[in-house]
């Protein structure tokens, strides 16, 4: 018979972990760290010790989310040390992860909490606004458990997730139709193959801004790009310049629509899109080789 404690039951909760604590951190290398770390601290307790836990599953997030915080309170003194700018681990569609060996609990649910957009405003917010946020707000659990895992009272959680939720909100685009959203990154990838700077910058917003991450691993932009003219002439540029073994595919990134460079049957770089209504409001550009792991190359 299975236990609530036992192993099945327990093992089960993997997959909502690996998904809390991607949302947590934006990076899924650190989440399944966070994961393991987790599920040490469960097995390392006596058996009549994780018997009297009443809900083990609750312990379970509980734990994950502390170290989370506990994470979240170092990233950003590591990220001062970090090499150019630093953007959340881009995820592809949950059939192009990189081995089919790849346990399906470790596969994060693409939904509008891990859109691009959405987790760089979550890097905005301090540790505890986004832990309440993310706890409450996306996963629906009681500000009593929050309150657990934060460290304070559930009113004081309660303001937390108001503050963000304020965030989330100022910094929402006009809601824009999926099918017009890759309709616009359609449209991009087609005007940039074509080098046709007008098009692009008719496809871009005014105060666009292109962001890209290497990590000091591969060569990119070292520092945000802003305007439609500026983005749409570097864009030509790294056209010209591309190897003729390059091909740009659109892919879904994030749960988006979005656009990757594939060279010699390995994907380089992914392109992520926040698109507000026929324009394309930001580009996240992911080169970092660490943060692409997840990515097929086929």
């Amino acid at each position: 018979m299975t236990t609530r404690s036992g192993p099945d039951a327990i093992m089960s909760e993997r997959r909502q972990l690996i998904n809390l604590a991607y949302r947590l951190l934006g990076s899924l290398a650190e989440a399944e760290d966070v994961v393991q770390e987790t599920y040490a601290r469960w097995y390392a307790m006596s058996r009549r010790q994780q018997e009297a836990i009443e809900t083990p599953g609750a312990w379970l997030r509980t734990v994950a989310g502390r170290i989370c915080l506990n994470l979240l309170g170092s990233a950003r003194a590591r990220r001062e040390t970090y090499v150019g700018e630093w953007i959340p681990e881009p995820l592809p569609d949950r059939t192009e992860w990189i081995s089919a060996a790849v346990d399906p609990a470790d596969r994060v649910t693409l939904d509008e909490s891990v859109g691009m957009a959405f987790l760089v405003v979550l890097e905005s917010m301090t540790p505890a606004e986004r832990v309440a946020f993310i706890l409450h707000d996306v996963f629906r659990y009681p500000f009593a458990e929050v309150a657990e895992v934060v460290g304070r009272t559930p009113a004081a959680c309660r303001q937390l997730a108001s503050s963000a939720r304020r965030r989330i909100r100022d910094s929402r685009p006009t809601a824009t139709p999926a099918a017009q959203r890759a309709g616009v990154v359609r449209d991009f990838k087609r005007a940039w193959e074509a080098k046709d700077i007008d098009a692009l910058i008719g496809l871009l917003d005014p105060d666009a801004t292109a962001i890209a991450d290497g990590g000091g691993l591969a060569v990119t932009f070292p520092h945000p790009i802003e305007g439609a003219g500026r983005i749409a002439r570097a864009w030509v540029e790294i056209a010209r310049r591309r190897p003729g073994t390059m091909a740009f595919l659109e892919r879904t990134v994030n749960g988006q629509p979005g656009l990757v460079a594939r060279q010699d049957g390995v994907i380089v770089t992914v392109f992520a899109f926040e698109v507000a209504g026929d324009r394309i409001k930001r580009i996240w550009v992911v080169r970092n080789p660490e943060k692409l792991r997840r990515w097929t190359t086929g």
